[in-house]
């Protein structure tokens, strides 16, 4: 074999030894960050090292500090574990090395991309003509969504920004819930948007948006207008109610954007599609397939109703790149990317729209599953309702339930991690992988009970 076959057999043989583990691994790192420095720093060595070789042995020292979030006991934070198909699908997208930017350059990867971002509106009910950009997560599809709603609002009031620049700009009224997503504030930082100019409207006690609220905000100011609404609160997985609060928007020729990192898929299962009635009425919509749709890292989805506002945004000059008319490049702030959307036409060809309904429907009733668990333990109370796929609990008080999260971290049969609602400790749990199932939960619960009566 050669130099790149020896190194792709090492790295298949290791990535399977760390997968069968899965099951029985501490889920959570039992290495420090200190001890990864030590473990692959020093000084850069005066001689190269067999590509093979250098495979194994990050395998070997990487081992103590890897997280088993591929497997079924990982509820720390919203991440899914990755399905067979994108797992191996991801593989060829390195092996492939395709510039995704370019219909005319890599014509294969940009058309599984093309057609991923079709069934995935067709699954989520939306405009079949919107664009679909895929980025690197949920923190840049809100982001260029955002991009995208400045530009058009602004057009809208007679200002052309990529001419004009902001400074002398229409003052512009950025609205937003009082529980959003913290990725909200940071691509409204990316945009000029200070925290102090954002409108902020009260939530319920599940952190939905208060129809009233924003009416009431939407009266008192004037200028061009971005409201954003969210699919799935990251605590308590709630839903906005957008049937009702899209109305009074549009009242007040808002762009309305939605984040739904991963709530905006529950539209995709009949059982739970009542949560986003109305998403369809959005302008813009923000979602992350590593999330609940199980593919690797580096897969999110900017899509926009009327593709011409992400051109007016994004469509790049320079005379030597090769146009088709709608390429990637024209609706992403990026150029050259890898193909990040194969995996998601990969894990969609594997599941079908049974198997992504299905994977939906378990993912809600393992967290049904697991509130019900947790109910049973002794001081535990279930803070949310759990209408989709988060769970939030907590213990009488704020130092017992942040000592209780050292614990399940430390005990490494589940993870789990802390937050803060309003103004109390939880621990959040996120169920999000499509490995999960009921033995782990029972695992889970049992650690958590065993943990708590300490």
């Amino acid at each position: 074999m050669d130099e790149r076959e020896r190194a792709l057999d090492a790295a298949h043989r290791s990535a399977n030894e760390f997968l069968v583990t899965l099951a029985d691994r501490p889920v959570w790192p039992r290495a420090s960050l200190e001890e990864m420095l030590d473990a692959f720093g020093g000084e850069l060595p005066e001689h190269g090292t067999d590509p093979a070789a250098v495979i194994a042995e990050i395998s070997e020292r990487a081992d103590p500090g890897l997280v088993a979030i591929p497997g079924g006991r990982f509820f720390g934070f919203v991440i899914g574990a990755t399905h067979p198909a994108a797992l191996a699908a991801d593989w060829l997208v390195s092996a492939w090395d395709q510039n995704a930017g370019s219909s005319k350059l890599t014509p294969a990867t940009v058309a599984m991309e093309r057609v991923a971002g079709q069934w995935m509106l067709e699954v989520l009910g939306l405009p079949s003509s919107a664009s679909v950009g895929f980025v690197t997560g949920g923190q840049l599809a809100n982001f260029t969504c955002l991009s995208t709603a400045r530009n058009a609002v602004l057009m809208r009031a007679g200002w052309d920004l990529a001419e004009r620049g902001l400074r002398a700009a229409p003052p512009l009224r950025f609205v937003v819930g009082a529980d959003r997503h913290g990725s909200i504030d940071r691509a409204a930082r990316f945009l000029g948007i200070g925290r102090a100019e954002m409108i902020v409207v009260d939530s319920d006690d599940q952190g939905r948006m208060r129809a009233e609220a924003l009416e009431r905000a939407l009266h008192e100011s004037a200028g061009p207008l971005i409201v954003c609404l969210q699919a799935g609160e990251v605590h308590t997985g709630a839903f906005d109610d957008f049937s009702t609060l899209i109305p009074i928007a549009r009242q007040h020729d808002a762009w309305v954007h939605i984040d739904g990192a991963f709530g905006l898929w529950a539209a995709a299962s009949p059982s739970l599609r009542h949560l986003t009635n109305g998403i369809d009425q959005a302008d813009s919509w923000a979602t992350d397939a590593h999330k609940t749709l199980n593919v690797p890292y580096d897969c999110g989805m900017a899509i926009v109703r009327v593709p011409a506002d992400s051109i007016a945004a994004f469509r790049t000059g320079g005379d030597y790149l090769i146009y088709s008319g709608l390429d990637p490049w024209d609706v992403t702030p990026e150029l050259s990317r890898r193909a990040r959307g194969v995996p998601a036409w990969a894990a969609m060809r594997s599941l079908g729209r049974t198997g992504i309904i299905a994977l939906l429907d378990r993912l809600h009733q393992n967290a049904v599953a697991m509130a019900a668990g947790l109910r049973s333990v002794d001081g535990i109370e279930v803070l949310n309702d759990v209408d989709y796929t988060q769970v939030m609990f907590r213990l009488d008080t704020d130092d017992a339930t942040r000592a209780l999260g050292e614990a399940i971290l430390a005990d490494g049969t589940a993870a789990v991690t802390g937050a803060q609602w309003r103004g109390l400790a939880t621990l959040r749990c996120s169920m999000s992988s499509w490995a999960t199932t009921s033995d782990d939960i029972d695992r889970t619960v049992a650690a958590i009970r065993r943990l708590a009566a300490v």
